[in-house]
């Protein structure tokens, strides 16, 4: 009897924990400050998981012609869906890693919806398991950072214009709203300022 109530504590302890951690998305255009945020959250302890998409890119500017870099990776890949569920299944590996840990806040620079979003930008086909996947590993809360031409660089792994950018913010919100996410946007600020923000609301 003694390990049988031992045993329930052990699953109510179980469950107490993985309702209070918490999954945090911080998305956005290329160029909106997502990284400068994310460095900033780690440096005050908080455990974040890094966008993967620019290991992805790096590994496929070696092997395609180097003038064809004109965008996204995913529009000069031969094959984009290929580069795509590798990318859905690396933040899904994430997405798993983060029900292992012991901490209330997890953050996520990018979730999985955003692969969606970047598709639709490519007007890429995606299969229903696509669509599952987003349905079936929800996070809890997603922050979006608008378009900001002040500070918007592009750079050997961010290939898109300004305008790009502010046309992917708009697939994003429209694609995680897709998912019934509630969506806090982000003011303009310094990192301080905003990832403040990003706590404060949390």
């Amino acid at each position: 009897m003694v390990f049988f109530f031992k045993h329930l504590n052990s699953e109510f302890y179980s469950k107490i924990m993985t309702l209070n951690r918490r999954k945090i998305v911080i998305t956005g255009g290329p160029g909106t400050g997502k990284t400068s945020i994310i460095n900033k959250l780690k440096q005050q302890h908080y455990y974040c998981f890094d966008e993967i998409i620019r290991t992805l890119t790096l590994e496929a500017k070696q092997v395609y012609d180097a003038s064809s870099h004109i965008s996204n990776p995913i529009a000069f890949v031969k094959d984009p869906l290929d580069f795509n569920t590798r990318l859905l299944n690396g933040r899904l590996e994430q997405f798993k890693q983060s029900m292992a840990l012991n901490k209330s806040l997890i953050f996520f620079d990018r979730g999985l919806p955003d692969v969606l979003a970047y598709m639709d930008f490519f007007n890429q086909d995606y299969s229903n398991e696509f669509l599952s996947v987003c349905h079936n590993h929800k996070y809890h809360h997603v922050f979006l950072l608008p378009p900001w031409e002040s500070i918007y660089i592009s750079d050997n792994e961010r290939l898109e214009s300004f305008d790009e950018s502010v046309k992917i913010h708009d697939l994003l919100k429209q694609v995680y709203k897709q998912f019934n996410y509630s969506i806090t946007e982000v003011p303009f600020g310094t990192i301080e300022e905003r990832t403040t923000f990003i706590i404060n609301n949390l």
